[in-house]
């Protein structure tokens, strides 16, 4: 008899270096696009942040990632991702990665957050989509021990006696199939498209997220929702399914933000400026919106090196007649990473036997409340190592014994419903939230049949319930109606939540 596969649900990054050190055991990679094209990972526009300069140190690297998450980061994960960052850089390089270079060195860039120049990328802004296509090559010369299966998604897990032993697909044809695992590992990423403004694509839904929830996994700081400050904002006012990221990489080149006037958004905010945290910057961005301002990009000062330092960039502003050579670059902010996910331990493992999670969609701590940019393509490279290692040494084959549990996710929503309900959570769960708010919303879905009945809707109330508890400020969640107003690490702590 076969042993079953270990099943991988996502092909993105963190998906894909599970599957590759998984070796030599055999495993299944599902997703609703082909490898390498498939979530959010091709399109990361900022690199992978390591301690490789001669002033830095993964301590200082730590340093920057516990300041961003104020304070309420995993320690032990964070040194995990900072002393092994190095690392993945040069595992990066094997499997066929070229960062970008300044003679024989790597070139280091700066991102907000950061105390040095740490930042290393792949073809300027299309880091994300340089590294995904190399990981896929790579994946498709290990096709002895990994498959891929494009196409279809996976709407229901298989229990047994209370553990994960398989998953149910269905293909743009509405055809199902149940698959027998050894292990499921969701590698879903994120929640993005759950908000009216995003910078992620439509698949990245919290669909995977949803189904380890309804299978018993615990959800952990789901209230942490990062906003990146600077989306293209469309010139005809009307927002389409996925806003073009702006890089922060462009704000470390020197590029300013400002009002209608020309007026600095981020003089007197904060020390850092324009470099600051995303959460400072992105609720500053906000609330400038919300006051009736207008609020630009401006970075004229890259000059006529544009097209070559952020060719992504510069033809998104192309394709709305923008040139960020001689015009500021209007922006808002928008839906971006999802610190919060499933709570796992280090090697990804969740509450429920069999089940596991790596990547945007698993919550270990590392992040804390507010994730320091550059760190989440890490992550899925230290993260998506380290549990496909522990897999494929010591992951025993379920014994097939018992009945078979289907446990599926709840009725999908209608485009009407899906277009209010990203409203609903843009408004009240966006960069700046309030009890009166969160309840609003609460009570909005559970008076709306077809949102309360929805997977979507049940997903949404668990966020909303996460950051309705916490009922004070720290890092990305900020709650207008916090009376000490501060999100200081030596005034509140963390805990799990969700």
């Amino acid at each position: 008899m076969n042993e079953p596969p270990i099943v991988i649900i996502g092909a993105g990054i963190a998906g894909l270096c599970t599957a590759l050190a998984a070796a030599p055991r055999k495993v299944l990679v599902l997703s609703r696009g082909s490898a390498g094209n498939d979530g959010a990972t091709p399109l990361a526009q900022g690199g992978i942040a390591a301690a490789l300069g001669a002033d830095d140190s993964p301590a200082q690297h730590a340093h920057d990632t516990v300041i961003a998450g104020a304070g309420c980061n995993d320690l032990e994960a964070v040194a995990v991702l900072t002393t092994q960052a190095a690392e993945a850089i040069v595992w990066l390089q094997q499997q066929g990665v070229a960062f970008d270079r300044d003679g024989d060195q790597l070139s280091l860039h700066l991102e907000g957050g950061h105390s040095h120049a740490r930042i290393a990328h792949a073809g300027g802004d299309r880091s994300g989509q340089r590294i995904a296509h190399a990981l896929a090559a790579a994946v498709a010369k290990h096709a002895a021990h990994v498959t891929l299966q494009s196409g279809c998604d996976v709407d229901a897990l298989l229990l047994r006696e209370g553990r994960v032993v398989g998953v149910r697909t269905r293909d743009h044809n509405g055809q199902s199939q149940q698959i027998m695992a050894a292990a499921v590992v969701l590698a879903t990423g994120g929640i993005g498209a759950l908000f009216a403004c995003t910078s992620n694509p439509p698949s990245a839904n919290g669909a995977g997220l949803a189904l380890g929830l309804r299978a018993g996994a615990a959800g952990r700081d789901l209230e942490f929702i990062q906003f990146h400050p600077t989306a293209l904002a469309p010139n005809d006012g009307a927002l389409p399914a996925q806003l073009p990221l702006i890089s922060e990489a462009i704000r470390g080149a020197g590029a300013r933000l400002c009002d209608g006037d020309g007026r600095a958004l981020m003089a007197a905010i904060d020390v850092r400026g324009d470099l600051a945290p995303r959460d400072i910057v992105a609720r500053r961005v906000w609330q400038a919106r919300h006051a009736g301002a207008s609020t630009w990009l401006d970075a004229r000062s890259i000059g006529e090196r544009w097209p070559e330092r952020f060719p992504t960039v510069f033809a998104a502003c192309q394709a709305q007649a923008i040139d960020p050579r001689r015009e500021p670059i209007p922006v808002l902010p928008a839906a971006h990473f999802h610190m919060g996910g499933l709570a796992t331990d280090l090697l990804g493992r969740t509450r429920v036997p069999g089940l596991f999670a790596v990547g945007e969609v698993a919550c270990n701590g590392v992040h804390g409340s507010n994730r320091l940019a550059s760190n989440s393509l890490l992550e899925g490279v230290v993260f998506g190592r380290r549990l496909g290692a522990w897999l494929a040494d010591d992951i025993a084959t379920p014994a097939a014994t018992g009945a078979l549990q289907t446990l599926a996710l709840g009725p999908p929503l209608d485009v009407a419903n899906w277009q209010r309900l990203r409203q609903l959570l843009w408004q009240h769960l966006g960069p700046v939230r309030s009890a009166s708010g969160l309840d609003t919303a609460l009570a909005t879905i559970t008076n709306n049949p077809s949102l309360a009945a929805s997977w979507p809707g049940e997903l949404a109330r668990a966020l909303l319930n996460a950051a309705r508890q916490r009922a004070y400020s720290i890092g990305a969640h900020y709650r207008s109606d916090d009376a000490l107003g501060t999100h200081s690490p030596k005034v509140r702590c963390c805990s799990p939540s969700g």
